[in-house]
């Protein structure tokens, strides 16, 4: 139906003509000539009806906004002073010689030609609507080049793709599944996967060396701005390598990524940082090393003040006192360090104490805080002396359990980092390396692993696990602008040494054959030493198109309350339905009820 896209006529076609399809992004009427900017994904083409084609003229004269139109015409140069230098192919229009309306549209919910903030319920009930917004359209055709770019640089490095099951059993490990009724097998359950970890590990035991998948994966889970129930990540596995080896091939595939898609340099190589200094520095484990602000620790200069806010969790093994001091951080006002307290509070701190620094050199003299009275003068000059603080300067602090301290300022630093204009360039990649293989959690009273039971741990014996759990595995994430884009880990190949991790974990060796047992297999028959790692694709995508959120960046998003304005899904399935699957809708008491929402 056409010879171009809209986007595609520019100047060498001066003279010829084409045919274009798309949809009406703006009509104007301009004193008897009527000119349609006519849009389709490759871009927005300007066409001009004249009235001396009577029959053309007419059915411009029809058309309105969202009009799906085929144009038949000749390009010719634009007139003087009417040139568009925003757009590929603002310097022509096309002269129409014929217009076909193909479909009409009725009135859109929101304007598809105009940039403007619209509610996010409605763009996902119009979605595509919202999809047809050239900005939108963008941000997909971002997405595929870079599924495209990652596939290639894989297979090139002799990587196999394959495709491993959706219908899977569930796991107690991690997040929720999401469970399917089985309609041949009542009473039993399959699990859409969270990850194919499993089955790219019994793919090594395969001799399949060198594996990828761009894969659906999904978790029932609570949501934030960069999470979706059901997401797309890069999977990817290798034999017979170490960690050097899948970080050194990884980094070289995102730098080339970034060249290729951006024309970025990111650094050769990344900074490589380990879990505890990131976490001691920063507050987290994937820091933004954009924003120039670092926690620095003070529970030694405070454990014997009166002051038992500080001296509680300075003395508490499990507390910590830290202090973050924001240059030029005084002329924050009142009304300002009362909203950063607020912000803290959404992490477990009970409150933020503060110093200003309004004249460095009288050193206690020059200092304002409620505080100050509880202090010593020892403990007032050595947080000056360990924090830096200059003149104008605000030093915060937070004392609580060292967990509560580490989420709150490290969140209060990001937050600052933005609200002050305090983050400098635009990319900062870094590997964290290191983690503690497992980390006791209070409320289950027992050990859980910080990446997944398949991590292996840098000692081989698997009596220094049993002693040691808090011991380092072999894990590395690659962090990018305080995202988390990527995390693997070196696996567990060596049968002894993964029944000692369930085991700490809490399974006795019958459950993890129940659980575990095609993969426990696996390991007896020769598995080979071997690492992977995978990638959020659509956490990737939203930081290079500049996103706040990875709805942006996925087609058919769901909400906050993983529900979908579109289809309206989730929604209720028929008695008869549920009757093949022999279950029925649960009745339940207020005690059940509580449990359920305790649960989640």
């Amino acid at each position: 139906m056409r010879t171009h896209y809209c986007g595609q006529v520019t100047e060498e076609f001066i003279g010829q003509q084409v045919e274009i399809c798309g949809w009406v992004h703006r009509r104007r009427d301009h004193g008897g000539v009527i000119f349609i900017d006519l849009r389709d994904r490759e871009g927005i083409a300007q066409v001009v009806c004249n009235p001396e084609q009577k029959d053309t003229f007419a059915n411009a004269e029809k058309v309105r906004n969202e009009y799906v139109l085929k144009v038949k015409g000749t390009v010719q140069h634009r007139p003087e002073g009417t040139v568009n230098p925003d757009l590929p192919t603002g310097k022509i229009e096309i002269v129409a010689d014929a217009i076909e309306i193909l479909n009409e549209s009725e009135g859109t919910p929101f304007r598809i030609d105009e940039h403007q903030e619209i509610a996010e319920n409605t763009r996902l009930k119009y979605r595509y609507l919202d999809l047809r917004r050239p900005e939108m359209s963008n941000k997909m055709r971002m997405r595929a080049r870079v599924n495209q770019f990652l596939r290639r640089f894989l297979e090139d490095d002799g990587f196999i793709e394959v495709e491993t099951p959706f219908l899977t059993k569930s796991t107690p490990e991690g997040a929720r599944d999401y469970l399917v009724p089985s309609r041949v097998h009542h009473g039993n359950f399959y699990a859409l996967p969270q990850s194919p970890q499993i089955f790219k590990q019994l793919l090594m035991a395969s001799g399949m060396d060198k594996y990828f998948q761009i894969v659906r994966c999904f978790r029932d889970e609570d949501l934030r701005a960069d999470r979706q129930p059901e997401f797309t990540q890069l999977d990817i596995e290798m034999s017979f390598v170490d960690e050097n080896a899948v970080m050194g091939l990884m980094e070289d595939m995102i730098r080339k990524l970034f060249k290729k898609a951006l024309d970025v340099d990111l650094p050769n190589p990344f900074p490589r940082m380990t879990y505890h200094e990131s976490v001691a520095r920063f507050g987290v484990d994937r820091p933004d090393l954009r924003i120039p602000l670092e926690l620095v620790e003070v529970s030694d200069l405070l454990h014997d003040t009166e002051f038992k806010v500080f001296s509680s969790p300075a003395k508490d093994p499990k507390g910590r006192v830290a202090a973050l001091c924001v240059p030029n951080g005084g002329e924050l006002s009142r009304k300002d360090i009362d909203e950063y307290t607020k912000f803290v509070g959404n992490y477990g701190a009970k409150g933020l104490a503060y110093i200003k620094v309004n004249d460095a050199d009288k050193g206690r003299d020059g200092l304002q805080s409620p505080i100050l009275k509880f202090l010593s003068d020892e403990a007032v000059a050595g947080i000056l002396e360990r924090t830096k603080a200059k003149t104008g300067d605000l030093i915060f602090f937070g004392a609580d359990r060292a967990t509560v301290v580490n989420d709150a300022l490290g969140a209060l630093r990001v937050k600052l980092g933005s609200d002050l204009n305090m983050i400098k360039g635009e990319w900062s990649p870094l590997w964290v390396i290191d983690f503690p293989m497992c980390e006791y959690d209070e409320k289950s009273k027992r050990w859980q692993a910080l990446h997944h039971p398949f991590t292996s741990p840098v000692s081989k014996d698997p009596k220094e696990l049993k002693d040691n759990p808090e011991g380092l595995a072999r894990a590395y994430d690659i962090v990018l602008n305080g995202f988390e884009i990527g995390g693997g880990s070196i696996r567990i190949h060596d049968i002894k040494m993964q029944l000692e991790v369930l085991k700490t974990l809490g399974f006795t060796e019958e459950q993890a054959y129940e659980q575990f047992g095609h993969l426990l297999s696996a390991l007896k028959h020769g598995c080979p030493p071997h690492g992977g790692i995978a990638f959020g694709i659509d956490r990737l995508v939203m930081l290079m198109t500049g996103s706040t959120s990875i709805r942006d960046v996925i087609a058919f998003p769901k909400t906050q309350s993983a529900s979908c304005p579109l289809t309206q899904a989730p929604a209720e399935v028929s008695n008869e339905q549920l009757l093949e699957l022999a279950l029925r809708k649960a009745k339940l008491g207020k005690t059940e009820e509580l449990e359920l929402k305790l649960n989640k």
